[in-house]
């Protein structure tokens, strides 16, 4: 354990005396919820699944810091070994809320992702900071990028094996994405497979994949160990993408509203605290480098959450658009388009038969009522509408307007 960590837990009796009021509820969040009756968390102690990544930062912090009781709640972070374990797991109501795949928690709400349960979306935990990385034996063959990889993969037949963390998940997206615009197609040209995120450089370096989709640490850890190389981040395919959301089920948002709010706000203030300055980053990355949880060098996390990235192949560049947590609030709003987006993309590669009512199936998972108020609590501000629009790699617009046309309109897909 870091003498920071060891450090923060033990003056945490101090920050949260300080930070809790008479009451033992801030009192920002009880004005915002006052008209509703009782302002009072209904569980007091929360267990939040997450998985050893570095966009599990502020869900740590959050505890660490004593943030948490600040809003009178206590969160328990939960290390998880797979998605599929969170899913179970916030399924069957063993975990409250978890640190989660955006299309996790949109697979289950539309039953894609396994059992089907109404699934809620509290606020978008960071955007980018992901990436696609190739095996250096790809790359010494000079398959570095995706034209690079379309052109080894036409000449070389064999069968290529590419790894992403859950079906229904960002990095599945985001690997199926850039494959496509490639002129690759990831359902019929590769074989693709599931390897939850601390197994992805260990299953590298046995030769069991070419190349994974997978958050960071990962992929600077398999540059770390010489045994791969980053071909693209995913800001390159989508900048400011949406990306780990704070995810838990619409039966627990109904049953504890005022905790859930109190979570959100305490999440959204750790997510300030991170982004607030470069000793805070670098400390969080101390923290979170722990055994307990991501569990590997804080070397291996502290230069890509500064933008200081290299490829493994000698390039080296300032990335303005890293791994945000923040950007006081422009980060964590739960865009319905974004939402929408995950299913589009679903539709497009067989995981959804049928096209939804998007739009709807959005505002029932997004929680944005809930996000409002917790974001007034943490002192956050929020954006002027409830959709974004973004373009992609390939030069192609997403604004949510008209979601079944854009899941038609590609023309590599299932």
């Amino acid at each position: 354990m870091t003498d920071f960590l060891k450090d923060k837990l033990s003056r945490r009796s101090v920050l949260q005396a300080a930070a809790v009021g008479v009451a033992g509820i801030s009192p920002a969040l009880r004005a915002v919820v006052h008209a509703q009756g009782s302002d009072a968390p209904e569980k007091k102690e929360v267990k939040i699944g997450f998985i050893p990544l570095t966009d599990c930062a502020s869900v740590v912090m959050a505890s660490v810091l004593g943030i948490d009781q600040k809003y009178g709640v206590k969160i328990v972070p939960s290390k998880e070994a797979s998605w599929a374990g969170v899913r179970d797991k916030l399924v069957s109501g063993e975990l409250d809320f978890a640190h989660s795949l955006y299309g996790l928690i949109y697979g289950v709400h539309a039953g894609t992702a396994g059992p089907k349960k109404d699934m809620a979306v509290l606020m978008t935990l960071n955007n980018n900071g992901q990436a696609i990385s190739l095996s250096k034996k790809l790359a010494d063959k000079g398959a570095v990028d995706g034209p690079s990889l379309a052109k080894l993969m036409a000449s070389e037949k064999r069968e290529y094996t590419f790894a992403q963390t859950f079906p229904t998940g960002t990095h599945a997206m985001w690997l199926y994405y850039w494959m496509a615009a490639s002129g690759i197609d990831p359902i019929k040209d590769a074989k693709v497979i599931t390897v939850p995120p601390p197994q992805m450089v260990a299953n590298m370096r046995v030769g069991n994949m070419d190349g994974f989709c997978v958050g960071e640490p990962w992929n600077h850890r398999a540059i770390i160990d010489g045994i791969g190389m980053t071909a693209i981040t995913t800001q390159d395919i989508w900048k400011d993408h949406p990306e780990k959301v704070l995810g838990t089920t619409a039966e627990f948002v109904k049953k504890n509203p005022n905790t859930a709010r109190a979570v959100t706000a305490a999440i959204l203030e750790a997510s300030k605290w991170i982004d607030a300055s470069l000793s805070n980053k670098t400390k969080m990355a101390e923290t979170i480098a722990d055994k307990s949880y991501v569990n590997t060098s804080v070397d291996a996390i502290n230069q890509r959450i500064l933008g200081r990235y290299q490829n493994g192949m000698g390039k080296t560049w300032d990335d303005p658009n890293f791994m945000k947590f923040s950007g006081d609030g422009a980060v964590n709003f739960p865009y319905l388009s974004d939402g929408m987006w995950f299913l589009t993309q679903h539709k497009r590669w067989g995981l959804m038969k049928d096209h939804v009512d998007y739009l709807a199936m959005a505002k029932q998972v997004n929680q944005i009522d809930i996000y409002k108020q917790a974001a007034a609590a943490a002192k956050v501000s929020l954006p002027k509408s409830e959709m974004r629009s973004s373009k992609l790699m390939d030069g192609v617009v997403w604004d949510g307007s008209n979601p079944a046309k854009y899941a038609d309109s590609f023309k590599v897909k299932a």
